[in-house]
């Protein structure tokens, strides 16, 4: 073979690979709805969002959901054609460019919301991507955050309380994960969901207490009676027997003699 063939071999050689390896770019949206809600975006502190190959665990993109909860009526309330998105302008989502040079299968996962950590939760999927096609038409790639988010706020946790008996105000607020409010007979109606207590003294379960809506939106209280002496704690859980949702945030404290 002469050496100008060798040359053209070579330079074709080269040509090939090169085009084999080039990454195009991809775009990839991503955002996160919360069960029976709507997205959960800056509100509740966002989502976090990391990317990474399925098979080697390389992080490939890391970040949080900005923006809002979306469109009320267009979530809750339209029925939908196939296909038809359920975000809108401003809908929370994080959105990333990534230079792709071959079929990958990604796994993308979301933990949060952020800002309310005593019950975030944590989604996963994966996908395969291809250079240049990108996912972000539509909702992009969207994942759906289960639970309530559930805080305790009284009693304050680890508080010492002295005598026996007394009465010790149990109150909680609870609000879907994208942060929408629960009131009676709202969108999210107080009346369909269950809140209650799991109790325990010195680490033995001693019965349940519910908590029934205290007035105020998102509220929910009971009065916790206290006999003896002793460390406690409080299972508060909120449920939707509809479709199996759950939150749970705990609390103990100390009663002294």
């Amino acid at each position: 073979m002469n050496k100008l063939c060798t040359t053209l071999l070579g330079i074709g050689f080269g040509l090939s690979v090169a085009t084999a390896i080039h990454a195009k770019p991809t775009d990839i949206t991503v955002r996160v709805i919360s069960k029976d809600g709507k997205f959960i975006g800056t509100s509740m502190g966002g989502v976090l969002i990391t990317i990474r190959d399925a098979d080697t665990g390389e992080l490939l993109a890391k970040g949080e959901t900005k923006g809002d909860t979306g469109d009320t009526k267009r979530i809750m309330a339209t029925e939908r054609k196939r296909g038809e998105a359920l975000s809108s302008e401003g809908s929370a989502k994080f959105a990333v460019t990534l230079d792709v040079n071959e079929p990958r299968l990604i796994e993308i996962a979301a933990y949060g919301p952020l800002a309310q950590r005593q019950s975030a939760n944590r989604v996963s999927a994966t996908q395969w991507i291809i250079p240049g096609k990108h996912i972000s038409g539509g909702d992009g790639f969207l994942l759906q955050l289960p639970g309530f988010v559930v805080d305790v706020l009284d009693p304050p946790p680890h508080i010492k309380l002295s005598g026996t008996p007394q009465t010790v105000k149990l109150r909680a607020n609870v609000t879907m994960m994208c942060g929408c409010t629960i009131e009676p007979g709202g969108l999210w109606d107080a009346g369909k969901f269950e809140v209650r207590a799991l109790l325990k003294r010195n680490g033995e379960a001693t019965g349940e207490l519910p908590l029934e809506y205290a007035g105020a939106i998102s509220q929910f209280s009971a009065n916790w009676e206290i006999k003896q002496p002793g460390t406690y704690q409080a299972s508060v859980y909120a449920y939707d027997p509809a479709n199996g949702n759950t939150g749970v945030d705990n609390v103990t404290f100390i009663v002294a003699p």
